[in-house]
């Protein structure tokens, strides 16, 4: 009896250790019941469609941890890293280095996720008859130099519509597009890229940048095609373009974190890099990570 009695005992402290380590793997893993607790996910509004398709998915997967998604911008969703009011920084634009230095400044270690890649679209009015333009001639539009479409075939004032100067795609545009000249005076700024399809559907003249997974589903706007310069080729931004970066304007989208992250930061992160999360971006009209840049960003959080 006494043997019996050890020999329950023993089974029961194997079949609890074989418990603990199966909940420990699953939480490690990002999934099953051992994982709980709530993050914040803040910034890019580029990023706030895909990034709520994760947070879905990594919840219906996981049902006692939260992941609350929020846009803003790239520099707001940077700002609230930094000051500590978010998990994760949602940005469309690589991290500046005066962002970097009040980071370490405030003790936080910034640390980089690319988790997509992306083509800022230049769309216009479905009935405009431009359907292509060179990344000099944009830079000509957005400064103010060229008001008018009769220079490009078409007629009446253009009216140019943009993001918030929180944006990250309006640092990227300012950079890539007009070499870091100032916007012209009259332009719309807007805050989220859905409001800009919106303004230029409704506008025969009107021209805006927006995220390619925003644009590539309307019919009610024209996407351009972009030359690098006058003697390179017209490049949609279709999937394969975009993602070989052979599209002039593409870019990636990245994750920022203080530091190492842990429990549901890690598993949410570690979610949007699987097979699982990527075919999400695909799902959203954004382009998967290249093996080598995932194998780096899955590096990144482990």
């Amino acid at each position: 009896m006494r043997r019996l009695r050890y020999i329950l005992a023993a089974s029961l402290a194997a079949a609890l250790a074989l418990s603990f380590g199966a909940c420990k793997k699953a939480e490690e893993a990002g999934t099953g019941e051992g994982l709980s607790g709530k993050i914040q996910v803040k910034g890019s509004d580029t990023l706030l469609m895909v990034s709520q398709r994760w947070a879905e998915a990594f919840m219906d997967q996981n049902p006692d941890a939260v992941v609350q998604v929020t846009g803003g911008g790239s520099g707001v969703g940077i700002k609230a890293l930094i000051e500590g009011t978010t998990d994760v920084a949602n940005a469309s634009r690589p991290i500046k280095d005066e962002e970097r230095e009040e980071a370490r400044a405030k003790g936080v270690e910034v640390n980089e996720v690319a988790v997509a890649v992306d083509g800022i679209c230049f769309i216009v009015n479905a009935a405009n008859p431009l359907t292509e333009l060179t990344v000099g001639r944009l830079g000509d539009i957005y400064r103010g130099k060229a008001k008018d479409w009769s220079a490009f075939g078409g007629a009446g004032k253009i009216m140019c519509y943009g993001r918030q100067s929180t944006s990250g795609t309006y640092d990227f545009v300012k950079k890539h597009v007009l070499n870091k000249d100032d916007y012209r005076a009259d332009i719309q700024e807007m805050q989220g890229n859905a409001l800009l399809c919106d303004s230029v559907a409704r506008d025969a003249n009107g021209i805006a940048y927006v995220g390619y997974g925003y644009a590539a589903k309307r019919d009610d706007v024209k996407i351009l095609a972009i030359k690098k310069d006058d003697a390179s080729g017209a490049v949609k931004p279709t999937y394969e373009a975009v993602g070989s970066m052979e599209y002039p304007i593409s870019r990636y989208l990245f994750c920022y974190i203080d530091g190492k992250p842990g429990g549901v930061t890690r598993a949410f992160l570690a979610f949007a890099l699987s097979d699982e999360g990527q075919a999400l971006v695909e799902e959203v009209e954004y382009v998967r990570l290249p093996e080598a840049r995932l194998g780096e960003s899955r590096a990144a959080v482990e």
